[in-house]
């Protein structure tokens, strides 16, 4: 399928696992589970219902723990992950996704579908998702 068919693609037809983290688990810990599970982000868990969820990726663990020169296992996640995240609809069309992102200057965003996130869209997976791009 191409763009230019009538089918729209949706955030929920390109997205990936979401794979989550404490707050309170050290950088050293989130580094060793997006190996583990070849993700260069993770969802950080809510502290209560009424929390927003956060976000740990590659670019924070550099920014907060290696350029500053400190240790990876000193350092909790809630201390360099990115909060509030934008969440996007399962639903939303792909096209709408994509510019969500880039004018938010973000790379990726949990997908939501009714208040649960039921996976993550991030521009490198729409790009390298076969459904946009079939002949």
């Amino acid at each position: 399928m191409s763009l230019e068919k009538t089918e729209i693609v949706r955030a929920r037809d390109v997205m990936v696992k979401v794979v989550s983290i404490d707050g309170m688990a050290t950088a050293s810990e989130a580094a060793a589970k997006m190996r583990e599970e070849h993700s260069s982000s993770l969802l950080v868990d809510k502290r209560h219902p009424d929390d927003a969820w956060g976000l740990i990726a590659v670019q924070d663990i550099i920014r907060g723990v290696i350029i500053p020169g400190r240790s990876a296992s000193e350092v909790n996640v809630y201390e360099i992950m990115t909060k509030p995240v934008i969440s996007v609809p399962a639903d939303l069309d792909i096209r709408y996704v994509v510019r969500l992102l880039y004018r938010a200057g973000i790379r990726r965003a949990p997908v939501e579908n009714n208040g649960e996130l039921i996976g993550m869209v991030s521009l490198a997976s729409m790009v390298l998702n076969n459904k946009l791009f079939e002949a």
